[in-house]
């Protein structure tokens, strides 16, 4: 009886910390996850900071690329639960003294909480979440050693580097809601056809909104054949001198995003109408990134995130609307229309899926993975 309350105080509050860290690594997600019922929103908040500390591991500028490697391995193994998560957090959390925050790095030294969490979920969900974290532990690596201000080489790479970073995560999404609702996965074919391009329509409009900082830390997302046929050098790029080519070019990678973003809507409304929760949660997302194109469209000169970044009366209105109107459909696409009015649209390449990585299939064991072998959403 002891050890049973014990063990039941300690999940209590490991799902308590779960719930006060989130909003301190993350206030868009702090505000799209309490959308979800109740069912869902544990795991996906869960499986959300699981990705965060990936991405804690990855972006601290003080351990070296093989360093970051050994703990993207042991991370994978811990959330496999072959290896222990205290000792985990025990080493890695001490080295964390560069660049990152110090909520991060609480986070990080609480993995045993929030794997404690992991292990309370059903089977399907624990291998939706390993693959997930397996998937972007072995594939953003090789992206973020070899990343330079040159850019990517082509779409074909961005679209490849948003998948480890993006798209899995639009594919874990939709094992988790299949799981949850036996209605929602009779659809499961025809959502698992749009939530890579759903991903990567976020992502992508991270990368834009987000380049100047990227620049500043040595990195650029963009594809360099696209602007190389403009006639413009990612890495000769400076704010004070941006060509008019340059905008051009960005222009287009706006337009793919759209078309990646209408993909998530229609990826959006595949949910039942009265699964509210779930479409709150897609639209929220999905509407913070039109208006941000928007405004990254409006503002081409701009030299910093910030000044493209959505005010918070913009925030406010985008969660009125979805809080009305997440169950109708109809209005729902009219709303999409007047975002997107006036935004350039890029048609999809026909075979722009067809180099992603299947992270069904057998993956190699991270152990034996290294920086050349290539995931991350943050």
């Amino acid at each position: 009886m002891i050890a049973q309350a014990f063990a039941s105080g300690s999940r209590r509050g490991a799902h308590g910390y779960q719930a006060r860290i989130l909003p301190e690594v993350s206030r868009t997600f702090a505000l799209t996850i309490p959308q979800l019922d109740v069912r869902l929103r544990t795991v996906i908040a869960n499986a959300y900071l699981l990705c965060r500390i990936a991405d804690t591991i990855e972006d601290e500028n003080a351990l070296p690329g093989d360093v970051k490697q050994q703990f993207h391995d042991r991370f994978t193994r811990v959330v496999e639960a072959t290896e222990d998560p205290a000792s985990f957090a025990r080493d890695l959390a001490p080295l964390l003294v560069g660049n990152t925050l110090a909520a991060e790095r609480d986070l990080v030294a609480h993995t045993a909480e929030i794997v404690q969490v992991t292990d309370g979920f059903n089977p399907a969900q624990r291998d939706s979440l390993a693959r997930c974290i397996r998937t972007m532990c072995t594939g953003m690596p090789s992206f973020e050693r070899r990343t330079s201000r040159a850019g990517l080489a082509d779409m074909r790479e961005m679209d490849r580097y948003c998948y480890y970073v993006a798209g899995i995560v639009g594919q874990t999404l939709t094992d988790l809601f299949c799981d949850y609702s036996p209605r929602i996965a009779e659809r499961r074919e025809e959502l698992s056809a749009l939530d890579v391009s759903f991903g990567q329509g976020l992502q992508m409009t991270n990368i834009l909104k987000d380049f100047w900082e990227d620049r500043d830390r040595g990195a650029c997302w963009l594809p360099h054949d696209l602007f190389a046929r403009a006639g413009v050098e990612l890495e000769d790029i400076r704010r004070n001198a941006v060509p008019d080519a340059f905008g051009k070019a960005y222009a287009q990678l706006i337009g793919v995003a759209h078309s990646h973003l209408r993909n998530a809507l229609d990826y959006t409304l595949l949910i039942p109408e009265k699964e509210v929760g779930i479409r709150r949660f897609c639209l929220i997302a999905l509407g913070l990134a039109m208006r941000t194109l928007g405004s990254i469209l409006a503002k081409p000169d701009f030299t910093a995130g910030a000044q493209v970044k959505v005010s918070r009366q913009v925030v406010k209105k985008i969660v009125i609307v979805t809080h009305l109107f997440a169950g109708y459909s109809r209005v729902l696409q009219r709303w999409f229309a007047r975002m997107a009015d006036g935004l350039p649209l890029q048609a999809l390449a026909s075979d722009w899926r067809g180099l992603l990585p299947d992270p069904h299939s057998a993956w190699p064991r991270s152990d034996a993975c290294g920086p050349a072998q290539a995931f991350t959403y943050k």
